[in-house]
């Protein structure tokens, strides 16, 4: 894997802490995560199983797509679609067992495509029997190239453009969802888009694109306030949604990684407080799921210290809120029941 780009995972350093599982009967949807399979890095089905079944009452899990499997042949739009064709045939051989994996598909298309994009949006439901729910472009941009992933860098304004945004209006027809990373400067961008689709649901990924690296190491303070800004914006829109999690990355510059020993769940919670507590009291925990975005995350603690964080985390939450938060919001916005 690009060091560069994600953290390495350590099996060893993350078996220097181990946590008693909090509430494991609590029903979870993981609203979050990727099967990867890149030079050096090979994250599958039964990778994933492992981790979800490390003692949380994981039921189910919503597969975002990473660009595993494409087709090799056949025209360049079509090719993402085989993404979802291995995805959902991997479900099916496990369907019959907890978590059902992959119950919901979040595929790629070219959206630049505009109505164009129509063909391969049909074809992604057609192969992910039942399965297939969204679609996300990547529209990641910073003026410092490093801080994106070049396997999907974008292109400055991607959320502004005219082709792209037409793209995003062929989805309200086939009831899919969008779901959106972009760093915390882009938020305004989103904003005007999802504005103007009030139909289709809009997913902000991780947060809102947490970045306190490189030149924005030395501005902390302001990343938070224009982050702030830009959330609550988009929380008067009623179609938008947050998933809580993705703070394990690089970008986000928590450095749990430099640890002796990774840290605790409590030790997370309270570093992700600032961060998680005002998307749930600006959107209300209806519009807030939480997510593991395993593998990339596993960089910096354990799927099981990671649940355990989101537990201590709303731990003084009612019943309801937890039930949405946990499972209720991702069941509804991706359609799993």
């Amino acid at each position: 894997m690009s060091s560069s780009n994600y953290l390495a995972v350590r099996p060893d350093w993350l078996a220097l802490r181990a946590e008693e599982i909090l509430e494991p009967g609590l029903p979870i949807v993981d609203a979050h995560h990727h099967f990867y399979e890149r030079p050096g890095w090979t994250y599958l089905v039964n990778d994933y199983l492992a981790d979800a079944r490390s003692g949380h009452n994981v039921v189910a899990s919503v597969y975002m797509q990473a660009q595993t499997r494409y087709r090799q042949e056949g025209p360049v739009a079509l090719k993402p679609v085989g993404e979802t064709e291995f995805i959902a045939a991997v479900a099916d051989e496990h369907v019959n067992s907890l978590p059902q994996a992959a119950k919901g598909i979040v595929g790629h298309a070219d959206l630049r495509l505009g109505t164009g994009v129509l063909e391969v949006l049909e074809a992604h439901v057609q192969s992910g029997q039942g399965r297939f729910k969204g679609v996300r472009h990547l529209s990641t941009w910073d003026a410092d190239s490093s801080l994106v992933n070049p396997l999907s860098a974008a292109p400055r304004g991607l959320l502004l453009d005219s082709s792209y945004r037409q793209g995003v209006a062929q989805l309200a027809a086939l009831g899919l969802s969008y779901d959106a990373w972009l760093f915390f400067h882009q938020l305004p961008e989103l904003f005007d888009l999802a504005k103007d689709i009030p139909d289709t649901p809009v997913v902000i990924n991780h947060c809102g694109g947490i970045v306190r690296i490189g030149a924005y190491e030395a501005m902390r303070p302001a990343v938070a306030d224009t982050w702030l800004q830009g959330m609550r914006q988009l929380a008067q829109l009623p179609n938008v949604f947050v998933k809580l999690g993705g703070l394990g990355m690089r970008i986000n510059g928590f450095e749990f990684e430099k640890g002796a020993t990774p840290p605790t769940s409590r030790e997370l919670a309270e570093t992700w407080r600032p961060w998680m507590e005002p998307c749930i009291e600006l959107f209300g925990a209806d519009r807030c799921m939480f997510e593991s975005n395993f593998p990339v995350d596993k960089g910096s603690y354990s799927y099981a210290t990671c649940w355990n964080a989101f537990k201590r985390l709303t731990s003084s939450a009612g019943a309801d809120e937890r039930r949405a938060l946990f499972e209720g919001t991702a069941s509804r916005v991706y359609r799993l029941t």
